[in-house]
């Protein structure tokens, strides 16, 4: 649609990481220290009553299954925790990730939990077994240590607080469509996601694999992350007298993703969308201030909400589509008005 307003991007916000950047680094890296610590600590005091070589690996059923010497195992757990805490500490550097920085120190938190807790619990399961294929490991301690990754990671999104603010493109007013009225008008596009499908895909396949070779309950996770994945590899949007539709193709059309009323929608525009720098990243987001289903950058339909929320979808040709749902809002308001 000729006539759609054009999107400056506006000044860069000064806030946010620029002032809070000191803290958010030391708070990013204090669990990785802190498990390294720990697990230093912990190898320091039962060092001595450990066998040798000890247990370092287990099976689903909690037997001992491999084995390493002490100064190996201990050199691969700060192996683990230095290498991923470089990771987190990079991505916190990028400034594509920063809407996403606190969400990124969550993950660091419970990726330290997640290695530090099973290697202090392997040192301490091995401590005193004169034989390293007695031990044996407890299998209450997996669900504990996903609590403890989880509560880390729960805490790490406490301290990081609020992510920093980006300015919001201005717009040069609301799009309408020419539409008689008495007349109805229709829009529809599909839009597909290669990412969500191979993504989907690998997480499907990886978890008949896991299912058939080890056992079925172990693959659960992974297919339900498959199943999680796969309804946003395509979707299709539409735009008709009762609003905004975004459904999965792959789905049964009676299921919705998103649907938003008109008596909803105070404006709807349509303008390129950044997925990283807008919204951290691809999927069904939520930010302060709003939500999107964010499937690649570029033309994408934001709508506002009456209570000041916003909505987006990136979809092609989102300025018709944002038209026709600001001339359908304006005839639900006068009706409701008359």
């Amino acid at each position: 649609m000729k006539g759609a307003s054009e999107v400056g991007g506006g000044a860069r916000s000064r806030s946010g990481l620029a002032s809070s950047g000191p803290w958010w680094a030391l708070i990013a890296a204090f669990p990785f220290v802190a498990a390294l610590t720990t697990v230093v600590l912990v190898c320091a005091v039962v060092t001595d009553r450990l066998p040798e070589p000890l247990a370092t690996h287990f099976t689903t059923g909690g037997r001992a299954d491999g084995y390493g010497t002490a100064q190996d195992f201990l050199t691969v757990v700060l192996g683990l925790l230095l290498v991923s805490g470089a990771v987190f500490g990079a991505l916190l550097q990028v400034r594509a990730f920063r809407p996403a920085t606190p969400w990124l120190i969550a993950g660091g938190y419970a990726t330290a939990a997640g290695v530090g807790y099973p290697g202090c619990l392997t040192l301490l399961l091995n401590e005193g077994a004169a034989d390293a294929s007695a031990v044996r490991l407890p299998l209450w301690h997996l669900p504990a240590m996903l609590a403890v990754a989880l509560a880390a990671g729960v805490l790490g999104r406490l301290l990081a607080g609020a992510p920093p603010r980006l300015p919001h493109p201005e717009s040069g007013g609301a799009p309408r469509l020419d539409l008689p009225a008495g007349t109805a008008a229709g829009w529809s596009r599909t839009i597909s996601s290669p990412l969500m499908a191979v993504l989907g895909g690998v997480l499907f396949c990886a978890g008949l694999v896991l299912g058939v070779l080890v056992d079925w309950p172990a693959s659960l996770s992974l297919i339900l992350a498959a199943a999680l994945v796969l309804p946003f590899a395509s979707v299709r949007v539409t735009v008709d007298r009762r609003g905004l539709t975004v459904a999965p193709t792959l789905l049964p059309s009676r299921l919705r993703i998103r649907r938003v009323p008109l008596d909803r929608i105070t404006e709807a525009t349509g303008r390129p969308i950044a997925a990283l720098r807008e919204y951290g990243g691809w999927g069904y987001r939520i930010r302060p201030g709003g939500s999107g289903l964010i499937l690649r950058s570029g033309d994408g339909i934001v709508v506002t909400l009456t209570g000041g929320r916003t909505f987006a979808v990136t979809v092609d040709d989102a300025a018709t589509a944002a038209a026709l749902l600001n001339t359908y809002a304006d005839r639900a308001r006068s009706q409701k008005g008359g």
